[in-house]
């Protein structure tokens, strides 16, 4: 496992030497915001600012009297797939896991342990002996409190390859995805916002999705409608909840709001 996460920090670093001053003022890509116009959403509720979301992560956080450093070095089993700042990897193939409520983690991984959520790759790193409950803690409040930035720094040319390195995978903008973000936004506003927020940034015990691959979320859909993941644990029929209802235009739709979300 360390042998993997060093290969693929050696790659890098030996990537970036070979690029003079990247992300520097000069050749910095055009923004996201010229190519994708940002949905305005008449919220049903007051939209909790990045700022007031980060207040309520943090005393949550705190609350759990996790010990940060031990996450830490949990992480590190976690970085092999999930990337040294939990910021997912392989396009969405491993989510991101930086930033999400830490409720919604702990949940999440003790639904691992129990197996009342499968996944093959995470099936040894899940047993009691791998992870037991106290650990859960500790790691969820260490991922949960890692926040990625949404477009690259500008680098000074003292500045060496490693720092770069380190900024560089602190960076995570979803790209535009395919579909109506008008109508998108009209769909999550009524049926998605009460639940993940306005601006998708998540609430107790519900994830964000603002800033999660899209390929990721598509795939968990998918999961709910077949039954495969309990969607809303509270709906008698399965039938009935909100994912079986929406029409694969109108989650497509939904998806492509959520990309515009993190601009």
């Amino acid at each position: 496992m360390y042998q993997k996460t060093m290969s693929y920090h050696l790659f890098l670093l030996a990537a970036l030497m070979l690029v003079p001053a990247i992300a520097s003022a000069a050749d910095k890509p055009a923004s996201k915001k010229s190519a994708k116009p940002k949905a305005v959403v008449e919220a049903s509720e007051p939209a909790l600012s990045p700022g007031k979301h980060t207040t309520q992560m943090t005393a949550a956080i705190t609350a759990l009297k996790a010990d940060m450093e031990t996450g830490r070095q949990i992480n590190g089993v976690c970085a092999a797939c999930h990337g040294d700042s939990g910021q997912g990897g392989k396009k969405g193939e491993y989510p991101r896991l930086a930033g999400l409520d830490v409720e919604y983690l702990m949940d999440q991984l003790k639904k691992f342990k129990a197996r009342q959520r499968m996944n093959l790759p995470m099936f040894p790193y899940t047993l009691e002996r791998e992870l037991p409950d106290e650990d859960i803690v500790h790691i969820a409040a260490y991922l949960a409190s890692i926040k990625l930035d949404t477009t690259y720094p500008v680098f000074k040319d003292t500045d060496d390859a490693l720092t770069r390195l380190l900024a560089v995978e602190k960076v995570l903008n979803i790209p535009r995805s395919e579909g109506d973000v008008d109508a998108g936004a009209k769909l999550y506003k009524y049926e998605c916002a009460s639940c993940h927020g306005s601006q998708g940034l998540g609430k107790r015990g519900a994830p964000m999705l603002s800033g999660q691959y899209t390929t990721y979320l598509k795939r968990q859909v998918d999961k709910f409608i077949k039954g495969e993941r309990i969607h809303d644990v509270d709906m008698k029929d399965p039938s009935k909840d909100v994912l079986n209802l929406l029409k694969p235009e109108e989650i497509r739709d939904i998806l492509a709001f959520l990309t515009t979300l993190d601009d």
